[in-house]
């Protein structure tokens, strides 16, 4: 079951004090961005935050699950995402400690020169 675009747009208003949030479809769900980190998903209209050692110390009794099928455990936020002030501090502490996203690869140059498309001697 896809996510309803309510509950994620939602979600981003509630962390619009985080200066950097977006958000970006992915595979029918969603991916939550801050400072170009993916800090948590909105899978079947669930939060689910990257798990990092200062968020469990900010959650305290931490609910894992999993955000789809072979995922690695997330914290599941369940109702917690209604107090503002808190959800904005737990993405601040996720963006901080998530390590920075690899630089993508640019694909290989080739030298060799091909004629134009349609174009033949």
């Amino acid at each position: 079951m896809a996510s309803d675009l309510e509950f994620v747009e939602f979600i981003v208003d509630q962390l619009r004090d985080v200066k950097g949030v977006s958000c970006r479809k992915m595979f029918g769900e969603y991916a939550i961005y801050c400072g170009g980190k993916v800090v948590a998903m909105v899978c079947d209209n669930q939060l689910f935050v990257k798990p990092t050692a200062g968020g469990r110390a900010f959650i305290g009794e931490v609910v894992e699950g999993q955000p789809y099928p072979g995922a690695k455990p997330n914290f599941l936020i369940d109702g917690q995402f209604e107090d503002r002030d808190w959800l904005c501090e737990l993405i601040r502490i996720t963006t901080q400690e998530l390590p920075e996203p690899k630089p993508k690869k640019k694909p290989a140059k080739t030298s060799a020169k091909t004629a134009p498309a349609g174009k033949t001697k």
